[in-house]
């Protein structure tokens, strides 16, 4: 396939143009003072949380579409990855919200982790993504992970379930060794149209490695044709997958935190969208979550916004959308949005 690059894009030129109407009042809700908007959120349980969630691993045919080496090096991150992340952590708080990046273990094996530490010390927070990027789900050990497909002999004599244990466990192990970092939450690599609800012994496995939380889930919804223009159907459909992506608990008590479509590798990967429609796609998502009081977790990969969004649009535009909702939204970590499933459920039980 031919080379392919990520060009810039001129936000102002889109702006103009009107394909995401009221953006340029928007900005101005962004100033709103950070500490004014905590105070409101302390008194309204119903506020819509929006999460803006980073996972840290690369990503292959970023940046440019011929690269397939990183499915053998999901952690090495590359200088422009991390530079994006603290930028993107350094913005977020800045409007007053916290960002909760996902890394897989490897990225420990890398000689300075100061950037890391720089973003979990101004409050953000870093949960597990397995060790090797393992598919949680495999039946096989070859179905885990690009990496032993390549070396088996890495996991000689292992079954699945003993090769996604041991890689929950370092990863968690390693993020606490190199760094101090106490790993919040854990993400899946990937994501599953039904989560786990097929999988009450992955659940268990989860639950075993002392998580009470999961992000396994990402609705389905439409594919799409490769390179064209998302017509209003499917966009109707984007924002109606929004309602299947809200937490919820499955029976063994693991609690759900679905990612909300759709995310940057769907898009630019398998879509090969341009960035209007990436942006307009968000605003629907992130506006029916504010107005409906719900959850949009907007997962996605420093490694592919780097190369598809240089100037930082989508995160400016989230950002604006919360900043003028009116104390109507907050940005939150996925503990937070994890916080407040429980508590609603509580109260239904008692309710019932």
């Amino acid at each position: 396939m031919h080379s392919q690059h990520y060009p810039s894009f001129d936000r102002r030129s889109f702006l103009a143009r009107g394909a995401v109407a009221g953006l340029g009042a928007m900005a101005a809700g962004r100033m709103l003072c950070a500490g004014e908007r905590v105070a409101a959120a302390d008194k309204d349980d119903d506020q819509a949380l929006i999460a803006i969630t980073l996972d840290l691993e690369m990503s292959r045919n970023f940046p440019t579409w011929e690269e397939t080496h990183w499915d053998y090096e999901k952690g090495n991150l590359n200088g422009d990855t991390k530079r994006y992340t603290v930028e993107a952590c350094r913005r977020v708080k800045a409007v007053g919200g916290v960002v909760h990046a996902f890394a897989v273990g490897r990225v420990c094996e890398q000689e300075n982790l100061d950037w890391l530490k720089q973003i979990a010390a101004e409050g953000h927070s870093i949960g597990n993504h397995t060790y090797d990027h393992v598919n949680v789900c495999a039946k096989s050990p070859a179905e885990t992970q690009f990496r032993f497909q390549r070396s088996p002999w890495l996991v000689d004599g292992q079954t699945p379930e003993q090769i996604i244990t041991e890689n929950i466990r370092l990863a968690t192990l390693a993020i606490k060794e190199r760094t101090g970092i106490k790993v919040a939450g854990f993400r899946t690599p990937g994501g599953f149209a039904n989560g786990l609800a097929d999988r009450p012994d992955v659940q268990k496995l989860i639950q075993a490695q002392g998580f009470d939380w999961v992000s396994s889930k990402y609705p389905a919804h439409p594919p799409g044709e490769p390179g064209r223009e998302p017509d209003a159907g499917y966009y109707a459909a984007l924002v109606k997958a929004q309602a299947a992506a809200q937490p919820f608990f499955y029976e063994s008590g693991l609690c759900e935190i679905p990612m909300s479509p759709p995310s940057d590798i769907v898009a630019f990967r398998t879509g090969r969208w341009k960035m209007p429609w990436f942006l307009k796609a968000i605003e629907q998502g992130v506006s029916w979550a504010i107005e409906n009081r719900a959850v949009f977790d907007f997962l996605c990969h420093p490694s592919c916004l780097y190369a598809v969004d240089p100037g930082f649009h989508t995160l400016d535009l989230i950002c604006d959308l919360v900043g003028s909702a009116a104390g109507k939204a907050k940005i939150v970590d996925l503990n937070t949005i994890a916080q407040r499933a429980k508590r609603h459920a509580e109260a239904a039980k008692k309710d019932s």
